[in-house]
């Protein structure tokens, strides 16, 4: 197999393992900042149980969130290390401020978090749960400003070192401030809201339809499916910013998405198959509300793929489908959480077996949305591994072969796949336990 596929298949597998677990810490880590909160305001200690549940399974996500993240950073030296020396010192300034600036902060209270809840103070223990918190969000932070200046390169210049071309930062800040990454900061981390809020729902709906730990299952779900809430209204507009992001900078992408061949005016598919060997779309659609949602008017055109440079397209299904999936299931969380709001005013929500049913596997939805909408973003930049700047080609390592990328892929994905297994065993563990012990915690 040629070794650029091979390395980016790692890539993938590292860091798609790896994106199933910062966005449940950091919508846990929202979710006890909220029941903390409740203890200290209402001395109910109802809450306070809650939160030492909740915290065992935010460790667990933490512990194993870290493990695998710490790989992704080998690979930039061994299978991309002409990208690392030639963007290496803007991309490395965001990890670096990652690691001084967030995880430092969140892994300094997260002691106090775990076990410190008979050794502090309620507030000062509180206040140990806002800066955990507020760590993971600031740890997405400057990792989305690493990629999101992969996407939208700003304050930089090229320069010439002894003969060798690389990148160096000229604006601080414009790099960090970079066009896509607030955009795509607010997205990131209202889907973050939203999956660590399915995972509450779904192991409160087992609860509930166990008929165990009932006052622990309906007062979890209750803060879970306000945070869901939340989360779900706000990837309406976080999406529609990102989306706008790719009109203003990365029109190419758009015409993917959309499976937009001749510059037309845009239409909004309901449901549609992509025929991409006579460059259509066959299916229900709103004619031109897609022109619509980006320029205000039904009437204007939208360019094409067909206009851009065949060698600066991107493949056109893996992110076409990828992109309408994150789409249908995000308009699908609103639905679910609308309709469980709607049972909760009624006073039906908690007996209703079979919606119960329903939600303790919607906790795998959000997870499928978050992969679906990184590989949209980055299948869709290619061929540019930095945008417009290098190409995905150039940025390999020129003594790396593709026996040692296979071998290595390979031994990664067993690793991964007992860490997952593991994960799963330890986390059916503490749900099977339940709340009720109060024993000391361990991750």
């Amino acid at each position: 197999m040629d070794v650029e596929l091979l390395a980016r298949i790692q890539f993938a597998v590292t860091a798609g393992f790896h994106f199933l677990f910062p966005p449940m810490s950091i919508g846990l880590g929202v979710i006890l900042v909220i029941m903390e909160w409740r203890f200290l305001r209402t001395k109910n200690m109802m809450y306070e149980r809650m939160a030492k549940f909740w915290t065992k399974v935010f460790a667990l996500t933490f512990g194993v969130g870290v493990a695998t993240g710490i790989v992704m950073e080998f690979e930039f030296g061994t299978n991309w290390a002409t990208y690392s020396r030639y963007v290496g010192d803007i991309f490395g300034s965001p990890l670096a401020a990652e690691a001084i600036f967030a995880f430092f902060l969140e892994s300094t209270f997260l002691g106090i978090l775990i076990f410190g809840w008979n050794k502090v103070g309620p507030k000062m223990h509180f206040f140990s749960t806002c800066m955990v918190a507020l760590g993971a969000m600031l740890s997405a932070f400057w990792i989305i400003v690493a990629n999101s200046w992969m996407q939208t390169p700003a304050g930089f210049q090229i320069v010439n070192d002894g003969g060798v071309m690389r990148a160096e930062i000229t604006d601080f800040w414009a790099m960090v401030f970079n066009p896509s990454t607030l955009s795509r900061f607010s997205h990131v981390i209202s889907a973050s809201w939203l999956t660590g809020a399915f995972l509450v729902i779904s192991i409160a709906a087992y609860y509930l339809l166990k008929r165990r730990h009932i006052d622990f299952a309906k007062s979890s779900l209750r803060i879970a499916l306000f945070l869901a809430a939340v989360a779900a209204l706000l990837q309406l507009e976080t999406g529609h910013r990102s989306a706008m992001n790719v009109v203003n900078y990365q029109p190419e992408k758009l015409a993917t998405f959309e499976g937009h061949f001749n510059t037309a005016v845009l239409d909004l598919y309901f449901i549609g198959y992509l025929d991409v060997e006579n460059e259509r779309i066959i299916g229900l659609k709103w004619p031109g509300f897609l022109s619509f949602l980006i320029y205000g008017d039904f009437s204007t055109h939208v360019k094409g793929r067909n206009d851009f440079p065949k060698d600066e397209l991107p493949p056109i299904q893996l992110p076409f489908q990828a992109y309408h999936i994150m789409v249908a299931l995000g308009m699908a969380f609103i639905g679910i959480v609308l309709f469980s709001l709607l049972l909760l005013w009624r006073k039906k929500l908690f007996e209703k077996k079979w919606y119960l049913k329903i939600l303790i596997p919607a906790f795998a939805l959000p997870h499928i949305a978050n992969l679906c909408g990184w590989i949209a973003a980055e299948v869709g930049r290619q061929p540019w591994i930095v945008y417009k700047i290098l190409r995905t080609e150039d940025a390999l390592s020129k003594v790396v072969n593709a026996s040692e990328v296979l071998f290595s892929l390979i031994l990664f994905t067993l690793i991964y796949l007992i860490l997952a297994a593991l994960f799963v065993f330890l986390l059916i563990k503490k749900i099977k336990h339940g709340p009720e012990e109060m024993e000391p915690l361990t991750i």
